[in-house]
């Protein structure tokens, strides 16, 4: 076999292999054994019919045809491989001679990832948010943990705004009940925002026993989007009661003894995890940055098949699970078709911009990912999407995603070494040490975790405390 490489532009190229018709044998036989399994001939036993006879009766046109079709994944395999060419995709191939016991002649178009010079990066300079933390920041940290250890008691009047109310929902459109419009027991918290509009000015007013009907646009379900008639029965009335901000409360909600240690607690946690949203958005500028440096041409037909990717997936699984379709979708967005084609469009050139050039960082680097990265990796990925470690662990073995997760552990490494190099400064003019804020981050969630798992712990044995009588 002999093959020749043209170059048609940066990211496409043109294989022209030439293959001696010796070389089909292998092909031919596993060829005529298939027809052979495939067809009958009377006076021949099922599998044993000459070649001759396959030839007279169904054509040596099929028996080629067939042969081609085996051969050519692999000495297109080969012209790749000796040419040291990565493709991108699948390519066209193109038959342009067949000459029975002479030769095969064909040629292949592929996309090829283009060459890519990395410039110097230690000149990146980037400015980032402050890790600043208000008094207001941690009030609102340690209400909202507050809000975990609330109670309710029933009452006797009409519904006021924070009440708990039960309630039972109708919806018709049109003034037909709908299948998937109806929920009886509904707890809903009046000013939390978490139902339809209009819920809280129908039941503020209202007693147990009381009903209304208001008109709301509605958020999921069979008639997403549409007006709908709700009529919302409230069954139960209960007030809210919060526990006072002191020591009890730090005693019952946390491992501190005192109120003020933990909000210091909370403080400290807050810094974290504003350090790691600092250390993240450098790693983003600073990759903007390098982008800015290169000029990376942009395979055209990938190109498509990423929009086309990220479309669908938008389509047929986000806005599928929220029960919404790309109109009614652009229209909450306020934008047109032509507005998200072109967001999408950007969005998939900076993707494959950015694999293209970290991909060559990683090379030339000579990056490897050990075990534990990738088991870290794994672990963070399968927390993100809501499964087990061995679930997701599977699903990647099973989906052969192994080589795309270490793909992604290698990236990673590269650009943490255009973070490193770069110079970081955040709005205060200080430079920013980013080399603590993953593993401070990881504290600050570890402490809240095991804060919130005592906190629950607490909360059940308060609830299951019986009054003397």
């Amino acid at each position: 076999m002999k093959s020749a490489v043209e170059t048609l532009n940066p990211t496409r190229v043109r294989l022209t292999v030439e293959v001696p018709f010796e070389e089909l044998k292998d092909s031919l036989d596993a060829a005529y054994k298939k027809i052979n399994q495939q067809v009958t001939v009377k006076g021949f036993r099922k599998g044993k019919i000459p070649a001759r006879v396959i030839d007279q009766r169904f054509g040596r046109g099929a028996v080629l045809e067939e042969a081609v079709n085996d051969a050519l994944p692999k000495f297109y395999t080969e012209a790749i491989n000796e040419a040291e060419i990565n493709p991108l995709g699948q390519p066209e191939v193109d038959i342009t001679e067949l000459k029975d016991g002479e030769t095969l002649n064909f040629t292949a178009e592929v996309d090829v990832r283009p060459e890519i010079e990395i410039p110097d990066y230690s000149g990146i300079e980037v400015e980032v948010d402050a890790v600043t933390v208000s008094d207001e920041d941690v009030d609102k940290s340690v209400e909202q943990l507050r809000e975990r250890f609330v109670t309710t008691s029933p009452v006797e009047r009409a519904a006021e705004d924070g009440d708990v109310v039960t309630v039972d929902l109708e919806a018709k459109v049109e003034g037909e009940v709908l299948e998937d419009g109806v929920a009886d027991g509904v707890s809903y918290t009046i000013g939390s925002g978490e139902l339809l509009d209009g819920i809280d000015e129908a039941v503020k007013g209202l007693e147990a026993g009381g009903e209304a009907t208001f008109t709301s646009q509605l958020k999921g379900g069979s008639a997403a989007g549409k007006d709908a008639e709700v009529t919302v029965k409230v069954t139960a009335v209960a007030a809210r009661e919060l526990p006072e901000l002191d020591d009890d409360f730090a005693q019952l909600a946390s491992e501190f003894d005192t109120f003020e240690e933990l909000r210091a607690d909370s403080r400290k946690r807050l810094e974290n995890m504003k350090s790691y949203d600092q250390a993240t958005q450098a790693q983003e500028r600073v990759l903007e940055e390098l982008l800015k440096l290169v000029e990376i041409p942009i395979p055209e037909k990938l190109l498509e098949d990423e929009v086309n990717t990220r479309k669908h997936n938008l389509e047929h699984h986000q806005l599928g699970q929220m029960g919404l379709d790309l109109a009614k979708y652009l229209e909450i967005q306020g934008k047109t078709e032509e507005e998200f084609d072109a967001e999408t469009r950007e969005q998939a050139v900076k993707g494959i911009k950015t694999q293209f050039v970290l991909d060559e960082l990683v090379n030339k680097e000579k990056l490897n990912v050990n075990q534990e990265e990738l088991t870290e990796h794994l672990m963070r990925r399968a927390a993100s999407s809501g499964m087990s470690p061995d679930q997701f662990a599977k699903a990647v073995v099973e989906g052969n995603q192994v080589p795309m997760l270490v793909g992604e552990v290698a990236r990673g490494k590269a650009l943490a070494l255009v973070v490193e190099a770069a110079k970081v400064l955040d709005t205060n003019g200080e430079v920013v040490d980013l080399d603590d804020a993953d593993d401070e981050a990881a504290e600050g969630e570890t402490v809240e975790a095991a804060a919130e798992d005592k906190a629950d712990e607490k909360a059940a044995d308060k609830a299951d405390e019986k009054p003397e009588a």
